[in-house]
């Protein structure tokens, strides 16, 4: 499945040819591999870079939601992560200021199998699933990214990408695709905006009940004032929790401490929270515990599209669209990413015109799904740093027009069905068996050495 970036004074003067060179080894990066294996768009022609000495584990578990589990199924790795994972249809939501408690039910009349179901994963468990469908030497470990150039030959209108990584290496590629996060090399190459704070962090964690710890499946979830925490079983030893809140000074001096982040947020953010989620945060796997700000960038900027494709250049995921957790889309969208533009490439005359293609039909619904979880969250929490009569209007708003009218259109996009990566046999018309004439293919050559219903459903982080 990998290599190592091997001895960097042996590495100095390599220079590697590649047809596709994703930048990036996490959920988007892995997918996209796999993806354009899948379709046959780079069968033997894929380099991941990723600039860690392994896979990135960071990040406790993520839920993963029908239009995630379609995409895993296109991939051919939905059986080996349903299997494993409970689904769960209820989530129950407790507003500590007014004590009341609500139950929805993430049901839903669309029979699209037992796979297609709504589900916390551990985020580890996910990475290598995708990572061990790879063939030997895909990934390319302890490779950084540090510049970014292109040619064009004498004659010839197709453009090489030229990489440096750090240890002296250079890649020339016919493809690149950053899958390197919300801080992307690629994307800043490309021209994309910054991504912006939210005003908000969130708390992610994984506690681990050797024993068992006999909490229902279901979603749990408590609302306060500028604070959302929640709870899933997502085994029969495993919880895992986030807390979500208004951004505060003590984050830049616990995160990346543990034990002063579990202390933070027992003692003073989530100190009111019932003692059966307290119960969950204190048995936290200190190795998979993360608080760190939650950032987007403008949808705006990711529907007008221009700058995620420059020619044979673009980016998937995080790179091209951050989004905050509220609709538990991040990891979904990558996946859905990986499939479409395995498609493109594998359809399109040319590289740039598959980069073309994939980023005109990615970019609507990543700005929705953006806007939707930034306008999810904010509503939620009751109205990032708003407070008076405008804090009382947003949960005003939040309980009588948002659950209720707007989020059933935002819940629709988890629906969302991104397709095969091979499209079915053509149609055969009459005893003659014409076949329908199919799009052109990129010739790549091997080179390198839930509708979710219920009338107010809540999404865990």
């Amino acid at each position: 499945m990998a290599s190592g970036g091997g001895n960097a004074a042996a590495a100095a003067k390599d220079v590697v040819d590649a047809e596709v060179v994703i930048v990036g080894g996490g959920i988007a990066g892995l997918a996209t591999a796999l993806a354009l294996r899948r379709a046959g768009a780079a069968a033997c022609g894929v380099l991941v870079l990723e600039r860690h000495a392994g896979l990135r584990a960071t990040g406790a578990a993520l839920t993963i939601f029908p239009n995630g589990w379609f995409a895993l199924r296109a991939l051919g790795v939905a059986h080996k992560l349903a299997s494993r994972y409970d689904a769960y249809e209820t989530s129950k939501v407790t507003n500590l200021e007014t004590g009341a408690t609500q139950v929805f039910r993430f049901a839903g009349n669309k029979n699209k199998g037992e796979e297609v179901r709504v589900r916390a994963v551990d985020r580890k468990a996910l990475l290598e699933a995708l990572a061990e469908e790879l063939p030997p030497g895909t990934v390319r470990f302890s490779s950084k990214l540090v510049s970014i150039d292109t040619e064009r030959a004498a004659g010839d209108s197709s453009v090489t990408v030229v990489l440096g990584l750090d240890d002296g290496t250079v890649i020339r590629a016919k493809v690149l695709i950053g899958c390197d996060g919300m801080h992307s090399v690629v994307a800043r190459w490309l021209g994309l905006s910054e991504p912006a704070s939210s005003g908000r962090s969130a708390v992610r964690g994984l506690s681990v009940f050797p024993n068992g710890h006999g909490i229902k499946r279901e979603l749990r979830q408590f609302l306060s004032e500028g604070l959302r925490a929640g709870m899933v079983a997502i085994s029969d030893t495993d919880v895992y929790w986030f807390l979500v809140n208004n951004t505060v000074a003590a984050e830049k001096e616990a995160a990346g401490d543990p034990v002063k982040t579990l202390r933070e947020v027992t003692d003073n953010l989530a100190g009111h929270m019932p003692a059966e989620y307290l119960d969950v945060v204190r048995r936290s796997d200190h190795g998979n515990l993360s608080w760190a700000p939650l950032l987007y960038r403008n949808p705006v900027s990711v529907l007008l599209g221009a700058a995620a494709a420059r020619g044979p250049v673009t980016v998937a995921g995080d790179a091209f669209h951050p989004m905050t957790p509220d609709m538990a889309q991040g990891g979904c969208s990558a996946l859905e990413d990986a499939v479409v533009l395995a498609r493109a490439l594998s359809l399109a005359a040319t590289p740039d015109e598959g980069v073309a293609a994939y980023v005109a039909r990615r970019r609507w619904r990543a700005a929705w799904l953006v806007a939707g979880a930034y306008l999810s969250g904010w509503v939620e929490q009751g109205g990032t740093g708003v407070r008076g009569v405008r804090g009382w209007m947003v949960k005003a708003f939040r309980e009588w027009i948002f659950y209720r009218f707007v989020f059933p259109r935002l819940a629709d996009t988890m629906w969302f069905d991104c397709g095969h990566l091979t499209p079915p046999p053509p149609p055969t018309i009459g005893k003659s068996h014409h076949r329908v004439k199919s799009e052109p293919r990129v010739s790549i050559t091997c080179r390198i050495r839930i509708r979710i219903q219920g009338s107010r459903p809540m999404i865990a982080v």
